[in-house]
């Protein structure tokens, strides 16, 4: 118990010698302290959440993941360490506030980028129904742009092909009705369109013969038909038409499985919006109350902190720092008359030494001189 104690007061950024010298102030700076250490927990699972979305797919994505989550609860934990540790109980309540403002907007940012991921956890299942409906949408949009485009490119030919198969039909309607009333003449049954009289006669030859022509005209459309049927494929090929095809609901989980963190960042977004485009306030509010709780939580150190009166802890902090202080500007002082004694000893130790040299190059001078 003792090691978890100092544990959570090392989170705090107490001065754990210092701080056992009040018992009163103990259980303070261990809520404190684990407030710290399970934000800085979140956020590491935050991070490598996101970072597992972001090399979805790839072989390492889970050592990534592990490898960012930490580094990223460990960046959350130093600076939600220093911010807490950085507030002194000094000073009246509005300049404690003043002085606290930055850290706090900081911890309002910090609570936003880590509760994102985990809203993104919360609404898996809603977000990846959200993105197989975006991906349907989005593939029938493409499909249905590719088609409009090939049509007015290729606006003619599909004109063409469909006389020719409208010629077609009517043909093939017109040669069994013809065909019909051939064997009425063979067979002498009188109608309007027959002349009653049996055998293969002058008027059966005529009708026979009018029969031969549609059926070659038949022959010759159908043939014109199949050649723009083939060219308007080759082109539907060409441009790719045939190439789209709607997703089937394997793929569409695939697609949602492996979205990255944009495209479900941006259907989570999706999700406090109805189809009508109109706001969807309980989803909206299920995910505000979320990020709002993780904000809460990572101000909640810094408002500890604010809130609590000041202790005896605080007071002996702001002496030691006195005393810190004032052992800094004596240590100044003694540095100081030190560096200057010595500086006085180089000085009489260079004029001595001047002294010696002048002196001797006057002894010499003297000598050549008598020497002359």
């Amino acid at each position: 118990m003792d090691k978890v104690t100092r544990f959570f007061w090392f989170c705090s950024g107490a001065h754990v010698d210092t701080l056992k010298k009040y018992p009163i102030e103990h259980n303070k700076y261990v809520g404190i302290g684990a407030t710290i250490f399970f934000t800085a927990l979140f956020a590491s699972l935050s991070g490598g959440y996101a970072m597992y979305f972001v090399f979805n797919g790839d072989a390492f994505a889970v050592g990534f993941a592990i490898l960012f989550g930490l580094l990223w609860g460990t960046a959350i934990f130093n600076m939600d360490r220093y911010i807490v540790s950085s507030i002194n109980k000094e000073g009246t309540t509005n300049q404690q506030i003043i002085q606290a403002s930055p850290r706090i907007l900081l911890a309002i940012m910090i609570g936003i980028v880590i509760s994102r991921p985990l809203e993104l956890k919360v609404f898996d299942k809603e977000i990846r129904q959200k993105l197989k409906t975006a991906y349907l949408k989005g593939q029938h949009s493409k499909i249905d742009t590719l088609q409009k485009t090939y049509n007015e490119k290729y606006t003619q030919e599909l004109t063409k092909n469909t006389e020719l198969k409208k010629e077609k039909d009517s043909l093939e309607k017109d040669i069994n009705r013809s065909r019909s009333q051939l064997n009425e003449e063979v067979f002498g049954e009188k109608s309007s369109q027959t002349s009653g009289i049996v055998g293969y006669g002058t008027y059966a030859k005529q009708k026979q013969t009018i029969l031969q022509e549609k059926e070659d005209r038949l022959k010759l459309v159908t043939g014109d038909a199949e050649k723009m049927d083939d060219y308007l494929s080759r082109r539907k090929e060409y441009e790719g038409v045939n190439a789209v095809k709607m997703f089937s609901s394997y793929q569409l989980d695939s697609l949602a499985k492996i979205a990255g963190f944009a495209d479900r960042n941006w259907a989570l977004g999706q999700l406090t919006y109805n189809e009508n485009g109109t706001r969807d306030l309980d989803t909206y509010l299920a995910i505000s109350f979320i990020g709002y709780l993780f904000i809460l939580f990572e101000c909640l150190p810094v408002f500890v902190k604010l809130m609590s009166p000041k202790g005896p802890y605080d007071v002996a902090m702001s002496k030691t720092h006195e005393a810190n202080v004032y052992y800094a500007e004596r240590d100044k002082e003694r540095d100081i008359k030190v560096i200057d004694s010595v500086y006085k000893d180089h000085v009489n130790e260079d004029i001595k030494r001047r002294k010696n040299t002048l002196s001797n190059r006057s002894d010499n001078d003297r000598d050549r001189h008598r020497y002359d």
